[in-house]
């Protein structure tokens, strides 16, 4: 299933991992970096470690920039372990992307926080083979581009899906609402990400997760037009057609069985059928 809330927790917190685990989200990720203090690193870092070898589904981990010593010992650290895949920051350099890949042997989700990083995007998606997504790191990259308000941002999203699908990737995550009181906010922030390209989103405490996969989880009447739109396909390609028009009279082509499967695999992975999921 490709997952709706990506749920953020600090690796030195033995606590809020343990919770974090069973919070519902569709993926947790350990964090290494901000939110652990210095002379933390090392205790979250074997907490990393450990929670690789309980084998837990779909748990991830931010290193610390692997172009400084924390991050270099991550790397090593995680290298080839029981993980979903890391999260890399402050991704600025092809180069050392396809370091990474080639050292942690792991699936890479890549978070661009700098106009260097952004300008290279492109780039950066096909370092290497491993990669498996972009994102942005909001906070970060705000400060770097000098932008004032959310609407600055605008255009680096548009750009961050345009060079994750050109390179074949996923549609990216979107980043985090620091804001974690204003759930309303959070909701109206959720659906412009989802009608903008984005697929999931980053949390960063339980109490997000609802909204965000109330936001990305299609509902009832979306879930049977894109059936209905894959029974229609089907029948074309029995009939050796690739394009047709539906029931209700709606133009049905590969592009638009792309969009209904996808809708499909965020309500549940094995209802896009027939074909699989995209």
């Amino acid at each position: 299933m490709t997952p709706r809330s990506w749920l953020y927790v600090p690796g030195h917190r033995a606590d809020r991992v343990a919770k974090a685990l069973t919070a519902g989200a569709d993926a947790v990720v350990v964090d290494l970096e901000d939110a652990v203090p210095p002379d933390q690193k090392a205790a979250a870092r074997a907490t990393a470690v450990r929670l690789a070898a309980e084998g837990h589904d779909n748990l991830w981990v931010r290193v610390n920039d692997p172009a400084g010593p924390w991050g270099s010992a991550d790397v090593d650290a995680l290298a080839g372990l029981g993980l979903a895949g890391l999260r890399i920051p402050r991704c600025e350099d092809p180069a050392t992307v396809r370091e990474v890949g080639t050292r942690a042997a792991l699936p890479l989700q890549l978070l661009l926080e700098s106009a260097a990083g952004l300008s290279r995007a492109a780039d950066l998606a096909t370092a290497h083979p491993l990669v498996a997504g972009l994102g942005l790191g909001e906070a970060d990259l705000s400060a770097d581009l000098r932008v004032a308000g959310d609407d600055g941002l605008a255009w680096a999203r548009g750009w961050v899906v345009v060079a994750a699908r050109a390179a074949g990737l996923p549609s990216p995550v979107q980043s985090v609402y620091t804001d974690v009181g204003d759930l309303d906010g959070l909701r109206a922030s959720t659906e412009r990400a989802r009608a903008t390209g984005f697929v999931g989103r980053s949390v960063v405490h339980p109490r997000q997760i609802p909204v965000v996969h109330d936001v990305f989880t299609p509902s009832a009447g979306e879930v049977a037009a894109a059936q209905a739109i894959l029974d229609a396909a089907a029948r074309a390609q029995e009939r050796g057609e690739v394009a047709v028009l539906d029931a209700n009279g709606r133009f049905v082509d590969p592009a638009v069985v792309r969009r209904a499967r996808l809708v499909l695999d965020l309500h549940d992975p094995s209802a896009a059928q027939p074909g699989g999921t995209s």
